[in-house]
């Protein structure tokens, strides 16, 4: 998994509420490996029927065409599980998303992929969407290091992600490289239970071992 420490990019609002996973990708394009699931990203709201660019949709205007920071509405990924949507946003160039509330499911899809989710409070998401509208440049800084995000103006917003999620995405492990980190601790543990509570081990070879 790719280490996520600090990003500067091309940032795109589309402050939108309840965006579920099916419009991030349609179940049809998960069907197949070979299709680029970042050219099918939002692809109902991005394409005619007949393929041709929604000019109005905000990833086909041409300031936002190499976004990298998502802005949207609450509820982000919210309906199914499905992992290929935070897979979709990745291969289209797309490292972090900021919303005032992400789906369960999603949020922990992203951080086990590489993806940050940024949870701001609906008013400072508001408030970054419309000063990246604003900027000639729309250009903003997120550090995972800090926990900061600063808008094109320069200005700067706090968030916080659980301990365990940040340095895995700082690290660029996936939730069982994590935990192998700890396996000297999770082996000790083990050993000493096994004196304490011989009992939990039973069902070993048909006893408990000591």
């Amino acid at each position: 998994m790719e280490k996520f420490t600090r990003l500067q990019g091309v940032a795109a609002p589309l402050m939108r509420a309840n965006i579920d996973t099916g419009a991030i990708i349609a179940p049809i394009y998960m069907l197949s490996r070979s299709i680029d699931l970042g050219q099918k990203l939002f692809a109902n709201w991005r394409y005619e029927q007949d393929g041709a660019e929604k000019p109005d949709f905000v990833l086909n205007q041409p300031r936002y065409r190499k976004s990298a920071i998502l802005i949207a509405g609450p509820n982000f990924g919210c309906g199914s599980s499905r992992e290929g949507a935070v897979w979709a946003l990745m291969r289209f160039g797309i490292r972090c998303v900021i919303a005032p509330s992400f789906g369960e499911i999603f949020f922990s899809n992203a951080c086990q992929n590489g993806l940050l989710p940024v949870t701001l409070d609906e008013r400072q998401t508001c408030r970054l969407a419309d000063t990246v509208i604003a900027a000639p440049d729309p250009i903003a800084t997120v550090d995972l290091v800090r926990c900061t995000v600063t808008s094109p103006q320069g200005d700067e917003v706090s968030f916080k992600l659980a301990e365990d999620r940040r340095m895995s995405l700082i690290e660029g492990l996936d939730e069982t490289s994590f935990i192998l980190r700890h396996e000297h601790e999770i082996d000790a543990y083990q050993a000493r239970l096994r004196i304490e509570q011989p009992w939990v081990f039973i069902g070993e070879g048909g006893r408990a071992r000591n």
